[in-house]
């Protein structure tokens, strides 16, 4: 029996966004981001022992790869070898502008009163990475 716990990993290269959503509540919340190391993610994926994982891939306004998506895919394919359960790539697309978005409005409102940290952007957009995947699956009408 599967979890219905999901991770989700926006790659940079200077950071990964993480989060983790469920499938009963098809919602995503924010991990913290973490340096590329193997370390601390497999230490994520035992503390969450998701079902699944997903792995924002960058593409390029018009779906095109970027230098970027290589070292997307390239991840995924590592995370294979940690993970025993499934990873997907879901189409990211103006995920971190949709992030700085939504860190700058809630400055702005009041409801996040301290100062944006260079993480916040990356694991917001992991949140809504994952969010995006856990709606084309119910779309598809494929779990979770």
């Amino acid at each position: 029996m599967t979890s219905g716990i999901y991770l989700a990993f926006d790659f940079g290269t200077q950071r990964i966004g993480v989060a983790v959503g469920d499938a009963i509540t098809r919602s995503a919340r924010e991990l913290s981001a973490v340096p590329q190391d193997w370390k601390k993610i497999e230490g994520i994926l035992a503390d969450w022992r998701p079902s699944d994982c997903v792995v924002g891939l960058p593409l390029g306004v018009d779906g095109e790869e970027r230098p970027i998506t290589a070292l997307a895919r390239g991840f995924a394919e590592n995370l294979k070898k940690h993970f025993a359960g499934p990873v997907h790539l879901c189409d990211e697309r103006y995920s971190s502008k949709s992030a700085l978005g939504e860190l700058r409005e809630a400055r702005a409102d009041g409801t996040m009163t301290r100062r944006i940290k260079k993480g916040d952007k990356d694991s917001t957009s992991a949140r809504l990475i994952l969010e995006q995947w856990l709606a084309e699956q119910r779309e598809a009408g494929r779990r979770p």
